[in-house]
């Protein structure tokens, strides 16, 4: 019986904490997913044809600016763009590493962060989390930056507007979206091999040391050099789509429209702008080191940088999760 209501406690405090960190996060995210996919060129592009293209996105620079755009464009609504998708993929991971790794906290389908356990059950968590963090990061932040409103429990209508025909025919697709499954993985062998690996040296589960410690949060800051410019490449290739019509690449958007009708934002808030401006669906990405030299080539090296300091956040946000739960097991161990 005393295990029941221990489990029935556990399941309670994870779902309160669920709904309090979806609250607060997902705000967050959108305004962070459109500023990292807005595309702005320093000069005027060429299009397909050979025509000159002066699509750009709109000039916004801050974190707090893009946030501010989203609510003046679209409103609470456009703010908590991408619940579901955010909230289904937490769920699923959360419950994987409480039925398989003992966990006691949440986690998301953004920074896979393993629960402090050995280096194999760390493998697989990694492995699942590719898993479920490619589609989930692609339905997410597509989400986030389409201009239609999404109801919030009609999954497959929404799914028809986010994903082409021929992605909803071969769901695997999504997996071979050129570049995105590598900037997934050198970004979540870099979290759990290199970063939990030193955090497992630097912060053994039976001692602390505040020395040891400081150097950890030192390299988890510095790692904002490798994890931010990936975290800005995986959104960028993220919202790209898969089709297969034969005169267009097999990333672009699909010819046709799909004969979905939905209402946008913009109907309703009276705008006549979007919210961020994409990059041109003849002209896509075709792969990661293709991503990376046409953003430095056309938006400048810094755009790989946006937002930086939301990413130091987590880092030194994570590094005291790790700090304290060492602390918490020391505590319990004593006594």
């Amino acid at each position: 019986m005393a295990g029941f209501f221990e489990s029935l406690f556990l399941a309670i405090t994870l779902a309160v904490s669920l709904v309090v960190s979806l609250g607060i996060t997902v705000p967050l995210i959108g305004a962070l997913v459109r500023l990292r996919a807005n595309y702005n060129p320093k000069a005027l592009q060429l299009d397909p044809e050979g025509n000159v293209d002066v699509h750009t996105g709109p000039i916004v620079t801050s974190f707090f600016g893009m946030l501010q755009r989203v609510y003046r464009i679209e409103g609470w609504a456009g703010l908590y763009k991408g619940l579901m998708p955010t909230a289904t993929a937490t769920i699923v991971m959360t419950g994987f590493a409480v039925a398989a790794m003992d966990s006691r906290t949440l986690a998301t389908h953004g920074r896979v962060d393993p629960p402090d356990v050995g280096v194999l059950a760390a493998f697989v968590y990694a492995v699942f989390g590719t898993l479920v963090a490619l589609p989930a990061a692609i339905i997410t932040y597509r989400s986030i930056v389409t201009p239609y409103r999404l109801p919030y429990f009609r999954p497959i209508y929404s799914l028809r507007i986010l994903l082409t025909p021929t992605e909803r025919r071969r769901p695997w697709i999504l997996y071979l979206t050129p570049g995105l499954v590598a900037a997934q993985v050198l970004q979540i062998a870099y979290t759990v091999v290199v970063l939990h690996g030193l955090r497992r040296l630097l912060l053994p589960a039976d001692n602390i040391s505040p020395v040891k410690f400081g150097i950890y949060v030192a390299i988890e800051m510095a790692s904002t050099t490798i994890i931010c410019p990936l975290e800005v490449i995986t959104t960028k290739l993220a919202i790209q789509r898969n089709h297969s019509t034969a005169e267009y690449n097999s990333v672009e958007q699909e010819v046709e429209d799909d004969a979905v009708e939905a209402p946008e934002y913009a109907e309703y808030s009276g705008q006549e702008e979007d919210v961020i401006g994409l990059r041109h669906e003849k002209d896509p990405y075709y792969g990661f080191a293709d991503c990376v030299k046409r953003i430095v080539d056309e938006e400048g090296w810094q755009t790989l940088y946006r937002a930086w300091w939301v990413t130091v956040l987590a880092a030194i946000l994570s590094a005291l999760a790790a700090g304290a739960a060492i602390v918490q097991s020391m505590d319990v161990g004593h006594n």
